[in-house]
């Protein structure tokens, strides 16, 4: 059984680390921005603000319940951090965002999914409480029963313009040590869907996810936590995850590597880097392989105009493209069709959610109709236009169809709405009452200026 929290010595570290932020954001003047060492963002931002608030040092894990039904967190603890913490105690989150460098407060103020989804919902839906310093530094615990249990709603894609995130109380489960694994593999979509709903409702089942290789190649993989297995594959080196759905129908992973199958090379995107080439591999070893690597890189990449430069010699115009969206399963067909026709990046990873009766929600600002069925669909990379086409087009596009399907798309990287119509998507009038009063001098962007404007 884990040790009962909170602990004193963790507690009263935190209580300073608060109080110095406090001060801090007290002592500024004017906007306000974080100061960060890296991000799972992927769109760009005008010129920061002088004023830069640092809480890079909130990074520590501060209790574990004594039931071990739950953890509290500091924002700024990485999950890779999280799980090594949890798992000597036979605990793992309930949801585990697929990148080792996601934050704990990220895939909060953000919309942090994996393929434990379809049982548990998305990150915040197992939120228990977030302990937020408002933009006048007052520092506030919200939880779904107390005065701030509209802003504990709120918080949940809120991308931190409401307040930023001290510390976080989430639910955690039992964890066992290795994973089993299966790979269902199809040749119709049809009978791809009808699968993953029926594996949604089996109860023995821990993970859920599937790929879309092709319009005729598609594999669900189904997944179990286990005590023994009869030998552990091992994809942090030179072996590729991803391309072992399609060699194998049975496998087995320890339970660490298994919620970090993806992280290695960052779903498949690794290959715009040649990373996926063997001698590649053998020279970054396993220490360089993973997303916090190609993410650097690709924003080098961008910086210098790479992508784009390498078109405009082809003689096409480049647009980047990377998004999740969320559609329910019965339109998830037609979604499918017009990735295929009008997009045209493979792989696309698919993943089943549902947000679970013991949310504390409804979450104003992220509102996925409870009890329904998702499909994430998470597709990114760069296209290339033969002709030229408006900035943004393709993106817009995809909008446009993640809408007529009765989706909703997260907010981390590029969105074109007009302000009206996000207001309508991502709860305006209560984000409007939440901004009126807890950031009544607008010290921190608005939802819609950081998220679309990119200010």
């Amino acid at each position: 059984m884990p040790p009962t929290a909170p602990l004193a010595q963790a507690a009263a570290e935190h209580a300073q680390r608060c109080a110095r932020a406090a001060a801090s954001l007290r002592a500024s003047e004017g906007a306000v921005r974080l100061r960060k060492s890296g991000s799972n963002l992927f769109r760009d931002r005008g010129p920061a603000p002088r004023q830069r608030l640092d809480l890079r040092d909130f990074d520590h894990l501060l209790a574990v319940g004594p039931d071990g039904a739950w953890v509290e967190a500091e924002a700024g603890m990485s999950y890779e951090a999280l799980v090594d913490a949890l798992l000597p105690l036979g605990l793992v989150p309930t949801v585990v965002p697929q990148l080792k460098g996601i934050t704990v407060g990220g895939a909060v103020a953000g919309v942090g999914i994996e393929a434990s989804a379809f049982r548990h919902g998305l990150v915040h839906d197992g939120l228990l409480a977030v302990e937020l310093l408002l933009a006048d530094g007052e520092r506030v615990r919200c939880t779904p029963d107390n005065e701030h249990a509209a802003l504990f709603r709120g918080f949940p894609n809120s991308y931190g313009t409401l307040g930023y995130a001290l510390a976080l109380r989430l639910r955690v489960r039992p964890a066992r040590p290795f994973v089993t694994i299966e790979h269902r593999r199809f040749q119709h979509p049809q009978a791809f869907w009808a699968a993953m709903a029926q594996a949604c409702q089996d109860p023995r089942l821990d993970y859920v996810d599937g790929v879309v290789f092709g319009p005729n190649c598609t594999v669900l993989t189904l997944a179990w936590q286990v005590d023994k297995v009869p030998y552990c594959s091992d994809y942090r080196g030179a072996a590729i995850y991803y391309r072992s759905l399609l060699k194998q129908r049975f496998d087995h992973l320890r339970l660490r590597d298994w919620l970090w199958r993806w992280d290695t090379d960052w779903f498949w995107c690794s290959k715009r880097f040649g990373a996926e080439n063997p001698w590649v591999r053998r020279l970054l070893g396993p220490r360089w392989l993973g997303s916090r690597t190609y993410q650097r890189w690709m924003r080098w990449a961008s910086r210098l105009g790479i992508n784009h430069a390498g078109a405009w010699w082809r003689g096409r115009q480049a647009e980047s493209v990377i998004q999740d969206v969320d559609i329910p399963i019965e339109q998830a067909d037609e979604f499918l069709g017009f990735l295929l026709r009008e997009v045209g990046l493979l792989p696309i990873w698919v993943c089943p959610l549902v947000e679970p009766p013991n949310a504390a929600g409804p979450w104003p600002l992220y509102p996925l109709q409870p009890g329904r069925l998702y499909l994430n669909f998470g597709f990114w990379g760069v296209v290339e236009h033969l002709q030229p086409q408006a900035p943004g087009a393709l993106n817009r596009r995809i909008e446009a169809q993640t809408l007529h399907a009765g989706g909703l798309k997260s907010l981390y990287s590029e969105s074109h709405f007009a302000r009206e119509r996000f207001a309508q998507l991502y709860g305006g009038a209560a984000y409007a009452d939440l901004k009126a009063r807890y950031d009544p001098r607008q010290r921190l962007p608005d939802l819609y200026s950081k998220c679309v404007l990119r200010c």
